[in-house]
């Protein structure tokens, strides 16, 4: 399984970032070898994390390769002030199920 964890920090939103993010969260979610995703904000910088899982490099790339997307990153500069992706292998996850898990994903593993 892979993850690619999108940070940024937001400016004002209007409409259209909102049909585009709608349209790529679609289409991301069409993509065979999608597993789901989380999102989180840090309250005290305000900065947002959402982070999309695989289950092949093949699937994410799919995504990057979205004409919505490539749209998107071309006028990212529009709605944010700044960003940060980060791609990673997932090797283990567990936990005590209180919280679901990754989506997509069986826990695996002990504890280390």
């Amino acid at each position: 399984m892979y993850t690619s964890t999108f940070v940024f920090a937001a400016k004002a939103f209007d409409a259209e970032f909102h049909r585009l993010d709608d349209a790529i969260a679609t289409a991301a979610r069409s993509i065979p070898g999608y597993l789901g995703e989380t999102s989180w904000e840090h309250p005290q910088s305000g900065q947002i994390a959402n982070v999309y899982y695989w289950d092949s490099l093949e699937a994410l790339q799919a995504l990057v390769d979205h004409p919505l997307h490539r749209e998107a990153k071309a006028r990212q500069a529009n709605w944010l002030d700044g960003y940060h992706v980060t791609i990673a292998q997932v090797l283990r996850t567990y936990g005590d199920g209180k919280l679901g898990g990754v989506p997509g994903a069986a826990s695996q593993g002990a504890r280390p």
